[in-house]
């Protein structure tokens, strides 16, 4: 297994430098193929020479042997293939992605009414605000794949139960179930990735983690639209019952973590805590929860209500729109290494939150359907590089032992904002329409955007790039 050979300012500087080269899967990368080479290269052709290099190199980074925070080498533990940690991923954004299309279908269905739709989405990811940190600090204890294989059965097993629901209150039951199951699989995804790559490594891989994701918001929306237009609403619950099979391969697939010296729990909850104060774990941490209290409430809950009363568009069309971020965003996630070199975390936060809320602003008002999918596509670019960053973020900066804990904790954070939005865009909905609550939310991110510039970013602990006061 050929290493990776960096000159010590580089490895100062946690970037490569112009010699650095990986070897791996029949070819080499350098920092100068990816530029475009000696000869240089327009920018169109640069971004797609990046993005095809970020799609190639997934396989690669399995080759890389691991370094300390120190840069120095390390006993490589056994990886796990980085297919399995995307398809955890792919599982986690399942619930509400699947069904967004057939939102107005199923309460029409259950004769309930345009507010009822904040519920029905609000109570998948409700019971993670408690449950997330616990898995955490369980698969801190006892191993990553003792958590994750039983939570892919019981999210598909009851995402299928669901799907046969004769009644409202069933139905709400059966996703409550659903969400236990769902609550710690994108978390520990990014833990199996932080636990087995470092640096610039990490930063690429959670960008492409990020960008499956955002594959998977493009296609299961869609997927669930055209099942529903197929059949009926119930169709659309169909692909959960995929789920407890992934979950067996993932028993049989995932190598054992190694759990260091056993501590009380008290000791890991104290551990969790001491790092979820850290400045840039905390400051991330809300900033997630805000941006996913929009996103949930705006995106997923409003926008398919606005599409059908504004534009009268069935559920395959609801589900396509909805699909069009996800464009932006999986090629924002794989350029998230060059993009974050260049602006730095605080740079590229800031002006995420500015993107996201002038389009949500543009959604609102829009005049015609072309308007707002346009904002759709900018909107899913600020998405793309936002959200992994603070992911990386409280990755990088949580303890060592205490990384799935912490992990848990924000997604924990996360998913109370999923709760929130739904249900203050469900109550809003009830006293005025859907176009002035989408312009209201994207002034909430443009104030945001004036609080982010204003609050000092303490200098986090390295990443491999820009990712203090000083990268902007």
């Amino acid at each position: 297994m050929a290493k990776p050979e960096r000159s010590s300012s580089s490895r100062r500087r946690g970037e490569p430098d112009a010699s650095t080269r990986y070897e791996g899967g029949g070819s080499s990368l350098t920092p100068a193929s990816l530029a475009g080479g000696p000869g240089g290269a327009t920018p169109g052709q640069a971004v797609c020479r990046s993005v095809w290099q970020s799609v190639r190199g997934a396989g690669r980074l399995g080759a890389l042997t691991p370094r300390s925070h120190t840069g120095t080498p390390r006993r490589p533990a056994p990886r796990p293939r980085v297919w399995l940690i995307f398809s955890i991923s792919a599982a986690g954004v399942m619930s509400n992605t699947l069904i967004v299309a057939a939102i107005p279908d199923i309460l029409d269905h259950f004769g309930r009414g345009p507010s009822d739709a904040g519920i029905l989405v609000a109570v998948g990811p409700a019971p993670a605000i408690l449950i997330t940190p616990m898995i955490g600090i369980l698969a801190d204890r006892f191993g990553r794949r003792a958590l994750i294989a039983p939570s892919l059965v019981l999210f598909g097993t009851a995402g299928a139960v669901a799907g046969l629901s004769t009644s409202w209150p069933m139905l709400l039951a059966a996703r409550f179930v659903q969400g236990i199951g769902g609550s710690g699989l994108i978390a520990l995804s990014v833990v199996l990735i932080s636990d087995h790559w470092e640096g610039e490594d990490r930063i690429r891989l959670i960008g492409r983690n990020t960008a499956v994701i955002t594959v998977c918001l493009a296609l299961f929306p869609a997927l669930g639209g055209s099942l529903t237009q197929l059949s009926t609403w119930r169709l659309a619950f169909a692909p959960f019952a995929l789920a407890p099979f992934v979950g067996v391969v993932m028993w049989w697939r995932l190598p054992r973590h190694r759990v260091g010296q056993v501590r009380t729990m008290g000791e890991q909850l104290r551990g969790m805590v001491a790092g979820l104060r850290r400045p840039v774990v905390a400051l991330s941490t809300v900033y997630a929860a805000v941006v996913f209290i929009l996103i949930f409430g705006l995106f997923l809950t409003t926008l398919p209500l606005f599409l059908d009363q504004e534009f009268g568009l069935g559920p395959r069309n609801r589900g396509l729109v909805t699909s069009v971020p996800s464009v932006t965003s999986t090629v924002a996630a794989l350029l998230l290494y060059r993009v974050r070199s260049a602006l730095g975390a605080r740079g590229l936060l800031a002006g995420g939150s500015l993107l996201m809320g002038l389009a949500y602003v543009t959604m609102g008002l829009a005049p015609a359907l072309w308007v707002m999918v346009a904002a759709a596509l900018v909107y899913g670019w600020a998405e793309g590089l936002t959200l992994p960053t603070a992911q990386e973020l409280v990755a990088t900066n949580a303890p060592d032992r205490e990384r799935a804990a912490v992990l848990g904790a924000y997604t924990a954070t996360a998913r109370t904002g999923q709760v929130i939005g739904p249900l203050v865009v469900g109550v809003a909905l009830g006293f005025t329409g859907s176009r002035t609550v989408l312009v209201v939310g994207g002034v909430v991110l443009l104030l945001m955007t004036a609080v982010q510039l204003a609050v000092p970013f303490t200098r986090p602990r390295s990443s491999g790039v820009g990712s203090g006061a000083g990268g902007g």
